[in-house]
């Protein structure tokens, strides 16, 4: 592995409004540039996971303009990097492929979004391994988490026939089910979440990419062919660019392909997708409470609160999160965690 892993190119994913960790998360400086779980951001997390220089080659990371001084802000973690910088957002088939496009044919792509917790480095490192040997075979790899109950929110990947050692074949790919559809698939015990984690050869995706979309695959080689790089980051053309119909990359190309591969990886992921997600992976107490800041707690289970300034003192309460930041202050019970995105306060950042 270790010659073919020098190919191994890291492509970090970088984008978002965050606004389902509102106060926290805003859209001037959503989750990725955030520390919430350790002393380093999601975003260093990503990077610093892939820095091993005997089996990655240099990060390319693909964000907004709004995002950019961010990201040059913590890509410190690494000794280099090419920021790519989007004209506009158009979703992440468009973000893999000006990666795949700056990239020699040959090379493995391992994308990794920038705003995912993975509780096992080592063991991520892995199963990349295991997803990059497939990839570098013609496969188009997804990372298949087991699912921790029928959520919506995720897409879902029906194990098939295996391939070697390491890998399957993906049997059915659904891009985010409804409930009664997320249910019959948990229950089954059949499906794995799809983690937003993808190994590529380059040459593959493009090929899958123009077979299925041939339009956006077009209008992305246009936009790198007039690209140019100014101040160390690569900008697309921004006329061929803004032409493009946003889609992901799984309804785009993973629902489509007929090489579309899994490997399991049960390595303590979680998208952090909402207040109640970073309860969970965050480190708790004997009583399960998690709190950052000037926190008092008397009786209180399963609480997280967080105060960037004022004392919160809470008693006798379970299942609740408590979040002061900025001069905002957000209260929710933990099984509505994710509606904090519709609060008025959420949209207007």
């Amino acid at each position: 592995m270790a010659a073919a892993s020098k190919r191994i190119s890291p492509v970090i994913l970088c984008g978002g409004s965050g606004t389902r960790l509102w106060p926290r998360s805003r859209a001037g400086k959503p989750k990725p540039f955030l520390p919430l779980i350790g002393e380093e951001t999601l975003f260093q997390q990503a990077l610093s996971r892939c820095r091993d220089p005997l089996l990655f080659g240099m990060p390319i990371v693909v964000t907004g303009a709004e995002h950019v001084k961010h990201v040059e802000a913590q890509l410190s973690v690494v000794p280099k990097a090419e920021v790519i910088v989007e004209p506009m957002a158009k979703n992440t088939a468009a973000a893999i492929a000006l990666a795949a496009m700056r990239l020699p044919r040959d090379t493995v792509m391992l994308v990794c979004p920038s705003d995912h917790h993975i509780g096992d480095p080592s063991l991520f490192i892995e199963i990349a391994k295991a997803a990059c040997e497939l990839a570098a075979g013609g496969w188009l790899v997804s990372f298949g988490i087991r699912p921790r109950g029928p959520e919506t929110g995720f897409g879902y990947l029906r194990q098939g026939e295996p391939i070697g050692s390491a890998g399957h074949r993906v049997a059915e790919f659904v891009e985010k089910p409804d409930s009664v559809r997320a249910k019959k698939y948990f229950e089954s015990g059949e499906y794995s979440w799809n983690g937003g984690i993808f190994a590529f050869l380059v040459q593959d995706y493009l090929a899958e990419l123009k077979k299925h979309r041939p339009k956006l695959e077009a209008a992305i080689r246009e936009s790198v062919t007039v690209g140019q790089v100014t101040d160390g980051r690569f900008l697309p053309g921004a006329q061929a660019f803004n032409r493009i119909e946003a889609e992901s990359v799984d309804y785009a190309v993973m629902e489509n392909t007929l090489r579309a591969a899994m490997v399991a990886a049960d390595m303590g992921w979680s998208d952090i997708g909402n207040w109640k997600a970073l309860h969970d992976a965050r480190r708790q107490d004997e009583h399960g409470n998690s709190v950052r800041g000037l926190v008092e707690l008397i009786n209180c289970r399963n609480v997280l609160v967080e105060s960037d300034g004022p004392r919160i003192s809470l008693i006798g309460l379970e299942d609740v999160i408590v979040v002061v930041d900025g001069g905002d202050v957000m209260i929710t019970m933990a099984d509505q965690a994710q509606l904090v995105g519709r609060l008025r306060g959420a949209a207007n950042q």
